[in-house]
């Protein structure tokens, strides 16, 4: 690897790093300072000396609040329809998701950290396509008696949390030498990002 190359890949990390860090910061920034004007507004006349930063104990409150509501059935519900609405906002729609996308990276080790990456033929023969091995599906889909399906969840770039979960022939999917987080950096940068040579082969098998 070539020291543009690996300069170039250490930027990108840091870039991937920085980005969501930095944007959940000014965002918090912004809602403490919008909630502390706010309650210096409303009773900081009738408490002498007003303490600044009353907003944060606010603004805990609230994302406590909001967490409370949405681990609820209702509020679930509520949460996908507001992300509905939103998604259904052209401009908005690609704000949004992009954050979401971002916040939904630091996630990836709970979600697909120990998947397996996988390259297979999609969405037809001669196109090809980055995938995660979710498992087996369940028995009912086993619509194939003959060949054995895995489900494969398939990002797609540039929100690699959206995408489609596809049933794929076990026979048809090629194991990449690729970790689960290099294949997130790869699709969220949609190509850009390059991970080390020899990632397009198979994974080394472990002796036991």
């Amino acid at each position: 690897m070539t020291s543009s190359h690996r300069l170039g890949r250490i930027f990108f990390t840091g870039l991937l790093v920085l980005v969501p860090a930095w944007t959940t910061f000014l965002i918090l920034a912004a809602l403490f300072e919008t909630l502390d004007s706010f309650l210096l507004n409303l009773i900081g006349h009738q408490i002498q000396p007003y303490a600044p930063g009353l907003g944060i104990l606010l603004l805990i409150g609230m994302v406590l609040l909001v967490g409370a509501i949405a681990t609820q059935v209702i509020g679930q519900r509520f949460v996908r329809w507001a992300e509905t609405t939103l998604e259904g906002i052209p401009l908005i729609r690609s704000i949004y998701l992009t954050l979401k996308s971002m916040t939904d990276l630091l996630n990836y080790r709970s979600r697909f950290g120990k998947s397996t990456v996988v390259a297979f033929p999609f969405p037809r023969d001669g196109l090809w396509a980055l995938g995660f091995v979710m498992g087996a599906p369940p028995t009912a889909l086993q619509v194939a008696p003959t060949v054995e399906l895995v489900m494969v969840f398939v990002p797609t770039a540039i929100h690699p949390f959206t995408g489609y979960l596809a049933m794929i022939p076990k026979t048809q999917l090629q194991p990449l030498n690729l970790l689960p987080e290099e294949a997130l950096k790869l699709e969220f940068s949609a190509g850009l990002y390059r991970p080390l040579q020899g990632w397009l082969t198979a994974p080394a098998v472990k002796s036991s």
